[in-house]
């Protein structure tokens, strides 16, 4: 039976609640699977953030660490923190010479002014309130430190999740799941730039980035949405068992166009916000 949407007013704990399972599920999946289309943004993102050698980096929503892994390999000083324990052992495990805390975004267990730079790969999008995290980032700051994150433009500029919508648009429901609407919608540059001013950072930036989510196999695409993400994985999930093997069989004709040598490379957009604590 197909589930329908409910009209559901902004609630951060149930916000909070579905995020943190979600990624409790997919940290152990999340490096074969989704981190294929977000690993390619570190550099960009680091040097947004102009970390280096020496530079006290606080990666936020760190996930398994390869932000945080990244910027040691610059010789750069990183501390990382997620609030999901499944995650946090993730990162550890694959990064054990690097300082990992499990915390909340919103509420960061650091003094002021401990960092000289704080960057976020697509994590600052799924925090219940995302301005309370950039206030805390702000505060945790160094004066002239550096704020930099990560968000994915929206679906109708963003192919690979264009294949996809278009796909459970033609075979399914994508009105089918009843996941808690999110904390803001980080869609456009100047979305970005309003909450970094909002949360009090000067010299704001926000541009536009481009990479590829390479995979060797045209279920990849699907399986890296359904393993390693959560409100994405929360529509999938969603959808009717008859429809998963024509939405299947359409992200493969649609797949099929970016075909490579090594399997296939889907272009992929973000946008990269930044700012300086004055």
């Amino acid at each position: 039976m197909r589930r329908r949407k409910t009209t559901m007013s902004f609630d951060p704990q149930a916000v909070r609640a579905f995020e943190h399972a979600g990624w409790q599920q997919a940290a152990a999946h999340y490096t074969k699977t989704f981190a294929r289309a977000t690993r390619g943004f570190i550099g960009d993102l680091l040097d947004a953030a102009r970390v280096r050698a020496g530079t006290h980096v606080l990666d936020l929503a760190c996930g398994p660490g390869e932000v945080a892994a990244a910027a040691a390999a610059a010789r750069a000083l990183p501390v990382g923190l997620d609030f999901s324990p499944a995650m946090i052992a993730v990162a550890r495990a694959g990064h054990p010479g690097i300082r990992f805390e499990e915390g909340d975004a919103e509420a960061l267990p650091f003094a002021g002014g401990l960092f000289d730079a704080v960057v976020a790969n697509f994590g600052v999008h799924h925090v219940p309130e995302p301005i309370r995290a950039l206030c805390e980032a702000h505060r945790v700051l160094r004066p002239g430190g550096r704020v930099a994150f990560t968000a994915w433009t929206a679906p109708a500029e963003n192919i690979a999740w264009r294949i996809l919508y278009d796909a459970i648009s033609a075979h399914g429901d994508l009105a089918a799941s009843d996941a808690p609407p999110p904390g803001g919608s980080l869609r456009q540059s100047e979305d970005l730039l309003r909450i970094l001013s909002d949360a009090g950072f000067t010299d704001t930036e926000a541009r536009r980035v481009w990479g590829e989510w390479r995979f060797p196999a045209a279920g990849d695409l699907l399986e890296g949405f359904r393993r390693g993400t959560v409100r994405t994985a929360a529509l999938i999930d969603a959808q009717p068992d008859p429809a998963l093997p024509q939405i299947e069989a359409a992200i493969a004709r649609s797949v099929a166009a970016y075909r490579c040598a090594d399997g296939f490379a889907v272009p992929i957009t973000a946008i990269l916000g930044s700012g300086v604590r004055g």
